[in-house]
């Protein structure tokens, strides 16, 4: 995944309005009428909110005449899920490291 979509994708999830959307879609898709229900703030807010969304890759509304379903696009997140994995082994090689690091540090104490 290109550094700018991810980008595009973090950004669009760090809304806290946008990631309680994303949630409640993991649920099942719904349209926008049912998405605005819980948030006080007006439709034309919330189509702003999907718009975001949408741009990132994370929702999609198909074309047609309203209502229109919003549906959660898995794939953005088996792609992030690709991003994070890649730093989380990083992350796993370093503690590995360290680990050996200290049992030596341990047995060289303990056979001084």
């Amino acid at each position: 995944m290109a550094p700018d979509v991810l980008s595009q994708v973090f950004a669009a999830l760090a809304d806290p309005t946008r990631l309680d959307m994303v949630s409640r879609l993991a649920a099942g898709d719904a349209t926008v009428t049912q998405l605005a229900e819980p948030y006080p703030m007006t439709l034309q807010a919330v189509y702003k909110h999907l718009k975001v969304l949408e741009g990132a890759g994370v929702v999609s509304r198909p074309p047609g005449p309203q209502p229109r379903a919003v549906r959660l696009e898995a794939e953005v997140f088996d792609l992030m899920d690709k991003w994070i994995e890649r730093y989380r082994r990083r992350a796993e090689e370093r503690h590995r490291r360290l680990d050996a690091v200290l049992a030596a540090m341990n047995e060289e104490e303990g056979v001084a």
